[in-house]
């Protein structure tokens, strides 16, 4: 099996790479660089380009029996700030992708969408995948958006889609500049003995789930044919104060918290039902947050020696 992995040199990619690779599976990468904190994986293909370019995608696609697109040019912070580049550089690249998968007859595709944005608010906790789709930010209405999309593609062109509506994931090779995750960013600011800034009075929840558990999750999707949308979290909810309490607990420091004012697309709460991906993939998390936190913070503190 042939698989193209759209972002694979990123923080998720990398992981879902390794596992694929580790697996006996052909491994194509497409990515705009290498990624930035682990040597390329000898066992994939590189092909280094903008997913924006319809030319490079279909070259990426040759030979190919299953796409994962895990790209996102954007977070919940940015999409916010520039909707117009959120849906130019997210939407639209991957109508151009639907478009080449129909043309080259690939017929499978893996989609990461997102367990935290898509519900907005929801109605009950935690939230199902039959959940109303009602966002309240522009990230979450370009993963809505673009989730429609695939299925206009699957009713009208047989593809094969499974999406995956992942929570707040966190884990070795994350960024930490404040754009990936609260994770990385604390772990990175309490290493450097800087002040941590939390939104709001730190009691919204959210559902963590370390990011090997999320590729060990994608890696059966790419071999199983059950499609359709399944929540990958860990089904557990942590506030951030929860976090900044465990941070220093694994860090063994005294955290500098300063408190501003909440932002206007924070869900309160975010909790994943993930029983559906349970019974279809056998999903069960192994990582609980206190040993995931433990090692992203050996990571962290390895690549900063």
């Amino acid at each position: 099996m042939n698989v193209l992995v759209l972002g694979g040199s990123g923080f998720i990619g990398s992981h879902v790479v390794d596992r694929l690779v580790n697996s006996g599976l052909k491994v194509r990468v497409l990515d705009r660089a290498p990624g930035r904190f682990r040597p390329l994986q000898a066992g994939a293909e590189y092909i280094y380009a903008d997913f924006r370019d319809p030319a490079s995608i279909l070259e990426a696609l040759t030979d190919i029996d299953v796409v994962m697109h895990l790209v996102s040019a954007s977070v919940p912070g940015t999409a916010a700030l520039n909707p117009q580049a959120d849906v130019s550089d997210n939407l639209v690249p991957t109508i151009s992708l639907l478009e080449a998968m129909t043309r080259l007859k690939v017929h499978k595709l893996i989609y990461l969408s997102s367990g935290g944005t898509v519900y907005g608010i929801p109605e009950n906790v935690p939230t199902k995948e039959t959940e109303p789709l009602n966002p309240i930010c522009s990230y979450g209405i370009v993963k809505v958006a673009i989730e429609q999309y695939i299925r206009l593609y699957t009713r009208e062109h047989g593809i094969a889609a499974t999406i995956l509506r992942p929570s707040n994931i966190y884990g070795p090779r994350q960024g930490h500049t404040g754009q990936q995750g609260v994770v990385g960013t604390f772990l990175h600011r309490a290493m450097n003995d800087e002040p941590i800034k939390v939104w709001g009075d730190g009691s919204v929840v959210r559902d963590y789930l370390y990011v090997d558990d999320l590729a060990a999750l994608c890696m059966r999707c790419a071999t199983s044919q059950a499609t359709g949308s399944f929540n990958a979290g860990y089904g557990e909810g942590l506030t951030i104060n929860d976090v900044i309490e465990q941070i220093s607990a694994v860090t063994g420091k005294k955290l500098h918290v300063s408190y501003c004012e909440g932002r206007e697309h924070d869900v309160p709460v975010s909790v994943l039902d993930i029983t559906a991906a349970r019974q279809v993939f056998g999903f069960s998390p192994r990582t609980d947050f206190a040993s995931g936190v433990m090692q992203q913070w050996n990571w962290l503190r390895s690549v900063s020696n």
